[in-house]
C-alpha cells in the first residue's frame, strides 16, 4: 500500500476523533485528503465525504444521546431546512454546475476548481472561528423561565449551513455549534451532541442526492475502510473529551485547518 493511502487512512482517524471531541472541525479535512492523498475528484470526494461524516456523526451523536446531552427539539428545527437545502444542493445544484466553466488563456476554471475553491474559503473561515477565543453568553429566557429560541435565525442558519455542506461536503459544525449557543441557548456540551445530530442527518440525506446520479462512480470498499477508521476515531474522541482541554485542542487544530486552507487556494489557483 502507498505511503500517501496509508496516511490518509491514519488521517481518517484524526478527523473522527476531532468529531467526537469537539463536535466539528474533523470533517473540514475530509476532502482535501480524499482529493490530494487517496486521488478521489473533487466532486467524488464531496459525495464521500458526506457519507464519512454522516455515519461518523451518527455514531458520535448517539453516544451523546444515550447520555443526554442532545436537545432533541433544536436538532429537529433546525435540522429540517438543513437537510432539505443539502439534498436539493447535492441533486440540483451540483449536477447544473458546468464541467468546464470557462477558460481564460490556457487557465480552465472547472467545477472540481470551483468546489476546492469554495471549500478553501470555508476551511479559512472555519479557522478562524476555531481560533478565536468566544466567551459563552448565557443563555436568553423567556419571561417563564424558559429557554428563547429565535426561530427565524435558526431555521435561516440551517438552511445556509445545508446549503454549504452540499456544496462542499464538509458538516459544518464550526457553523452549527455557535448557533445552537446563540440562538438556542445551549451549553457548550449539549451543543456538541445536538449539532452531530444535525450533520448526521443532513450529510447522510444529502449523500442519497448523489446515489442515483450516473456522473458518479462510487468506490464502496474505499469508503467503508475509511468511514469505519472515522467511526473508530470518534469513540477515542468521545472517551478522552472529559481529559482534555478541548478549547486549546480547538484553537490548535483551527492554525492546522488555516494554514490547509491557504496551501489549497495556492495549490489550486497556481495549478
Amino acid at each position: 500500500m502507498e505511503v500517501m493511502v496509508i496516511l490518509g487512512y491514519l488521517a481518517a482517524v484524526i478527523i473522527g476523533i476531532s468529531l467526537g471531541l469537539i463536535g466539528g472541525g474533523g470533517s473540514i479535512l475530509t476532502v482535501p485528503v480524499l482529493v490530494y492523498m487517496l486521488g478521489i475528484p473533487p466532486v467524488e470526494a464531496t459525495a464521500y465525504s458526506l457519507f464519512i461524516v454522516g455515519l461518523t456523526s451518527l455514531v458520535g451523536g448517539s453516544v451523546y444521546l444515550r447520555k443526554g446531552m442532545v436537545d432533541v427539539k433544536t436538532a429537529i428545527i433546525f435540522g429540517i431546512p438543513s437537510i432539505a437545502a443539502v439534498y436539493a444542493t447535492r441533486r440540483l445544484i451540483i449536477p447544473a454546475i458546468p464541467e468546464e466553466m470557462f477558460s481564460i488563456g490556457n487557465f480552465d476554471f472547472t467545477r472540481g476548481l470551483l468546489l476546492m475553491l469554495l471549500f478553501a474559503l470555508l476551511m479559512v473561515f472555519a479557522s478562524i472561528s476555531m481560533i478565536r477565543k468566544q466567551k459563552p453568553k448565557p443563555p436568553k429566557l423567556t419571561p417563564d423561565g424558559e429557554r428563547h429560541f429565535n426561530y427565524p435565525a435558526i431555521l435561516l442558519e440551517g438552511a445556509v449551513v445545508g446549503t454549504l455542506t452540499g456544496l462542499v461536503g464538509a458538516g459544518g459544525g464550526f457553523l452549527i455549534i455557535p448557533a445552537l449557543v446563540l440562538f438556542s441557548g445551549l451549553d457548550m456540551k449539549k451543543a456538541i451532541g445536538t449539532s452531530l445530530l444535525i450533520i448526521a442527518a443532513k450529510s447522510l440525506i444529502g449523500f442519497t442526492g448523489d446515489v442515483g446520479n450516473p456522473e458518479l462512480t462510487i468506490d464502496w470498499k474505499l469508503l467503508g475502510i475509511f468511514s469505519s477508521l472515522a467511526v473508530l476515531g470518534s469513540f477515542v474522541g468521545i472517551s478522552i473529551a472529559s481529559k482534555v482541554s478541548a478549547d486549546k485542542l480547538k484553537t490548535g487544530f483551527g492554525w492546522f485547518v488555516l494554514v490547509m486552507g491557504v496551501y489549497i487556494l495556492v495549490k489550486e489557483l497556481m495549478g
